[in-house]
């Protein structure tokens, strides 16, 4: 904007010179900016929506790519390597050609710029020499004349500089605005109730029931069940659908486009207008009388926390990763890391409380990133914590060495984790066997695969399946 306003400056103090001279070339001067900008509109409207377009398409592949990183290890357990390579192919191809097209469009807006301003400088150079063979101007008036035009090349390109550049913030801002026009959907109750002390966790659509101040496992053999459950308990709403595509007037024109892009708009306003239902309703998940609908968000996260495996590692220091909100004694920091058995992401950090983290903790191997995403939740100390599958991407010894120390460490809160692996099910309180999303068992370990040949076919299916803790 500064360089635009020193544009219009020297172009109005240009076409002044020129005006007290010859009014006719100073008319010339004037309406050439407000012409050329005009033509160059019906450029700029496609340039903007190719943008939109390759921007989406390339957030997309980004995080195409995180998710094959992050899940590098179990796509070679699965032989998922060549699908999710090919998917990524395909996408990284589809980005390309956004690109390209994006790339088109910005070529021809500056192929304009370029020739309406040699345009420019020909025609009134050409218009000069008229008046000189006229008489009307002198050789020096002609040779000013022309170096005004050679100076005007640059406000106009500024000018069209200013339109591209307008035209890549307002699809940031669009972007931005799709965020941040999100509100919550929760709502303070009327009256507010209080989550008692104490009580029995109790999940309706489920049947689960979580007494309070036991180490209660879930079992399921399809993860996504115990994970909704994990979710309800928490009070999150579903994750079941995919982000409403920005694409949907992709290759579109007029009409089509116009219907794409307001179908869009309903289906985003559908799924506001559900979560927002759904968090205004009765939530079916009670701790002693209590539904948590009845409760101030605020509380129930303050009571009962849930940490899953999409949990994240920021950047910052190891201590920042721990202790986020600066909490934490030394002491109770140091007893966090190790019931996670995370010592060696400490031990191996340059720096030790202060050594730096990458962004998604990009330095730390797999299990180390789980690991100090388990010590942090350990360090809030949650009345009710719900841990799901919070050593999927250790080894069996460390998986081992957490279960034994977390659960002393845990001993009179109330704890539930979801998972499948016998390491963790002998220490269990009880086990709640989750089946065709109801549960349909509960006993200890040793109980269950005595009586629950479904139990038991899930927990051996499970000894088929080791795991390997993730150094990359």
């Amino acid at each position: 904007m500064s360089r635009f306003a020193g544009a219009l400056i020297a172009y109005l103090v240009i076409a002044g010179l020129v005006l007290s001279t010859s009014v006719k070339l100073g008319i010339v001067v004037l309406v050439t900016a407000p012409l050329v900008v005009l033509f160059a509109m019906p450029l700029l409207r496609p340039l903007q929506r190719r943008e939109e377009i390759e921007r989406t398409r390339t957030s997309d592949l980004t995080s195409m790519a995180t998710d094959i990183v992050a899940g590098l290890r179990i796509l070679r357990g699965i032989g998922g390597e060549q699908t999710f390579s090919r998917n990524y192919t395909g996408q990284s191809q589809h980005t390309r050609q956004a690109a390209v097209s994006a790339g088109v469009w910005q070529g021809a807006v500056d192929a304009t710029s370029v020739l309406f301003s040699g345009l420019f400088l020909v025609v009134l150079t050409w218009l000069g020499a008229r008046e000189v063979v006229a008489g009307e101007l002198s050789v020096g008036q002609l040779i000013s004349f022309f170096g005004y035009a050679i100076f005007m090349v640059w406000p106009i390109q500024t000018f069209f500089e200013l339109a591209q550049k307008w035209v890549r913030s307002i699809v940031s801002a669009r972007k931005t605005i799709a965020v941040l026009e999100h509100q919550p959907p929760w709502r303070t109750p009327q009256p507010p109730l209080t989550l008692p002390e104490n009580g029995i966790l109790h999940d309706q659509e489920s049947g689960f029931v979580a007494r309070p101040g036991e180490f209660t496992i879930i079992v399921s053999a399809l993860p996504d069940d115990s994970a909704a459950l994990a979710d309800r308990l928490g009070r999150y709403l579903p994750s079941d659908h995919e982000p409403v595509s920005l694409e949907a007037a992709d290759g579109l024109k007029g009409r089509a486009a116009r219907r794409a892009r307001k179908q869009q708009r309903a289906e985003q306003a559908r799924l506001v207008a559900r979560d927002q239902q759904l968090a205004g309703q009765k939530w079916g998940v009670s701790l002693g009388a209590v539904d948590l609908a009845d409760v101030p968000i605020d509380q129930v996260r303050e009571r009962i926390v849930v940490s899953d495996t999409s949990s994240q590692v920021f950047a910052g220091t190891l201590q920042s990763a721990i202790d986020p909100h600066g909490r934490l004694s030394l002491e109770e920091a140091e007893t966090a890391l190790r019931v996670a058995a995370a010592e060696d992401v400490y031990a191996g950090m340059y720096g030790g409380w202060q050594g730096r983290i990458d962004e998604r903790g990009r330095g730390l191997s797999g299990g180390q990133r789980q690991r100090v995403v388990l010590a942090r939740v350990l360090g809030l100390d949650p009345q009710i914590l719900i841990l799901t599958e919070p050593t999927s991407a250790v080894d069996a010894h460390t998986e081992a060495l957490i279960a034994g120390r977390l659960v002393p460490h845990r001993r009179g809160k109330t704890t539930i984790v979801t998972t499948v692996s016998p390491l963790w099910l002998h220490h269990a309180d009880r086990v709640a066997f989750l089946f065709n999303k109801r549960i349909t068992a509960y006993g200890t370990h040793e109980e269950l695969l005595q009586t629950n040949p479904d139990y038991r076919r899930t927990v051996a299916r499970a000894l088929d399946e080791p795991v390997e803790e993730s150094h990359g």
